[in-house]
C-alpha cells in the first residue's frame, strides 16, 4: 500500500519550538519509536525500476550515507545540550534513508555505488566552515530531496519504491523546520541587511543545485515525469517554503 505524501508546506513544528529544543528531541525520540514499530516496507515483493532511475538513485544513496560525526561534533560545541541529542537522532535518521536506499536499489538488483563526485564536493563544503554554514549548506541539500523524492513518489509504479520515497519525504519535512530553528537563532545575532545577504546567497545555492541535479538526473527524472523545468522550479518552491520558516513567517 503507497503511503502519502505531506503537503509541500514544511510541518509539524513540535509544540514549545518557541522555547528551546526539548521539543524537538521528544519529536526525534516519538519518531524513533513510530519507526521501530511499524517495521521496514516488505523487501521481499522487489522493485522493477528503469536502468535511469537505478543510476539516480545509486547516486542518491550516497548522499544519504554519513556518519555525520562533523556535524555532531559542532552541534555538541554549540553547548546545548538537547540540541545536539536531538542532531543526534537526525543524523540517525538520515543513516537509515541510505539503508532503505540501499536495500530497494537491492531489492531492485541493483548494486550501490563506492564513491561519486557530487557527494565529495557537498561533504567538503559542510565541513569547511562553523555550524551555521554547514546547516545551510545542508539545507541546500534538503530542499533539492524534497524535489527529487517528490518527483519519485509521483512518477514510480513501483509500490515499493514508492513507499520508500513517500517515508522519505515525511522525514525530510520534519528536517526542514528543525533546521530552520536553529539557523534561525544564529541568524538573529546578525542586523537584517546580513541576513538578506546570507538568505539570498542561499537562495542562489539552492537554484545552483537544482540545476545541477536536473542535469545530472535528468533522464530519470523525465522517465519520473517531471522535466528538468519543473524539477528546478519545484525545488525553488521548497525552498520559498523554507526560507519563510527561516525568517520565522
Amino acid at each position: 500500500m503507497t503511503t502519502e505524501v505531506p503537503t509541500r508546506v514544511p510541518t509539524r513544528v513540535p509544540a514549545g519550538d518557541d522555547r528551546g529544543f526539548a521539543g524537538w528531541l521528544r519529536d526525534f525520540e516519538d519518531e524513533a519509536r513510530v519507526r521501530e514499530e511499524r517495521g521496514d516496507p516488505g523487501w521481499g515483493r522487489g522493485a522493477r525500476l528503469e536502468a535511469c532511475v537505478v543510476r539516480s538513485l545509486q547516486r542518491f544513496q550516497i548522499g544519504e550515507d554519513g556518519d555525520g560525526a562533523f556535524l555532531i561534533g559542532k552541534a555538541e560545541a554549540a553547548g546545548d545540550a538537547e540540541y545536539a541529542a536531538a542532531v543526534r537522532l537526525f543524523i540517525a535518521e538520515e543513516q537509515n534513508h541510505a539503508r532503505m536506499l540501499g536495500l530497494l536499489l537491492g531489492a531492485a538488483g541493483a548494486p550501490l555505488l563506492d564513491r561519486h563526485w557530487s557527494d565529495a564536493v557537498f561533504v567538503r563544503a559542510r565541513r569547511a566552515m562553523g555550524l551555521r554554514v554547514e546547516l545551510l549548506t545542508l539545507m541546500v541539500a534538503e530542499v533539492v530531496a524534497l524535489g527529487y523524492y517528490g518527483a519519485l513518489h509521483r512518477g514510480t509504479r513501483d509500490p515499493l519504491t514508492a513507499e520508500v520515497a513517500a517515508r522519505l519525504v515525511a522525514d525530510e519535512r520534519r528536517h526542514v523546520p528543525f533546521h530552520c530553528r536553529r539557523l534561525r537563532q544564529g541568524l538573529a545575532r546578525f542586523p537584517g541587511p546580513a541576513r538578506r545577504v546570507v538568505t539570498g546567497l542561499w537562495r542562489a545555492a539552492v537554484a545552483g543545485a537544482a540545476v545541477v541535479v536536473a542535469a545530472d538526473h535528468g533522464r530519470a527524472l523525465r522517465r519520473l515525469g517531471t522535466g528538468r523545468r519543473r524539477f528546478v522550479l519545484d525545488v525553488l518552491a521548497e525552498a520559498r517554503a523554507a526560507e519563510d520558516l527561516l525568517h520565522g513567517r
